[in-house]
């Protein structure tokens, strides 16, 4: 069961690398970094929790988990929305409209 894990959290980092090679923008890549990173490493951890079961290693491994799911989401959000605010264009086949109606704040 661990080394199914591990081999799901490597394919999936497989399928992040060719979707950062053949996506069209920074937002899309992002996108695609941060759901290999929050659930590659998900699936890698688990299954080296799996390989060596001892509750010590369980604990490490769901506190690993928890904190690489916040972290990815958050570093995913920080890095478009700094792609956003240094003019960084958006693909043709994106509708930015969600963002670019918003008000201009002060910075």
């Amino acid at each position: 069961m661990g080394q199914v894990l591990a081999l799901l959290g490597a394919a999936i980092f497989v399928a992040a690398a060719v979707g950062l090679h053949r996506l069209p923008d920074p937002y899309t890549r992002t996108s695609a970094v941060a759901t290999a990173a929050g659930l590659g490493i998900t699936f890698i951890v688990a299954g080296a929790a799996f390989l060596d079961p001892h509750l010590s290693n369980t604990v490490k491994a769901i506190i690993a988990i928890v904190l690489q799911l916040a972290t990815s989401a958050v570093g995913g959000i920080v890095i478009a929305r700094s792609a956003v605010l240094s003019g960084h264009r958006f693909s043709s086949n994106t509708d930015p409209g969600e963002i670019t109606d918003q008000p201009e704040r002060n910075r």
